[in-house]
């Protein structure tokens, strides 16, 4: 199983290494894609992640994003989108994307690296879905 575990983690290091600032999620789901990752969970209370690829999942546990109870707020699609466009445009980092998802209601996502979508999830089945771009990876890692 590790050796799922390492490919997980190359395509995900390698999406990460070459993605640009601005409108970079397409790039890391990309990679992930042509690694065999078929779908990502993202479950944004414990922002851990699940990858799932014909061969196994792998989990990613992640940090709390509370470490006490807290009232989750009611799903607001256009602040889940304010949010969407502000880490699209290079504005806010990861954590502080995952943040303002869960203050938009977004309990959860899930990329479909096929379709090219993210689904968002509120508590009580609200989905906003957004459509990616497909785009061409470089052969080889940016030089540092």
């Amino acid at each position: 199983m590790s050796e799922l575990i390492d490919t997980v983690t190359a395509a995900t290091a390698y999406g990460a290494a070459v993605r640009p600032k601005v409108g970079g999620f397409p790039y890391l789901a990309e990679a992930m894609r042509q690694a065999g990752i078929t779908r990502n969970y993202f479950d944004v209370p414990s922002m851990s992640m699940v990858f799932v690829t014909a061969e196994g999942a792998v989990l990613r546990p992640g940090a709390l994003l509370h470490t006490e109870p807290v009232v989750v707020p009611p799903f607001d699609e256009a602040a889940l989108i304010s949010a969407l466009r502000a880490d699209q445009r290079g504005e806010t980092t990861f954590p502080q994307f995952v943040e303002a998802s869960f203050n938009a209601g977004v309990i959860r996502y899930e990329v479909d690296t096929a379709e090219r979508t993210c689904t968002y999830y509120g508590c009580f089945g609200e989905t906003y879905v957004e459509q990616y771009d497909a785009v061409e990876l470089p052969a080889a890692l940016p030089a540092a």
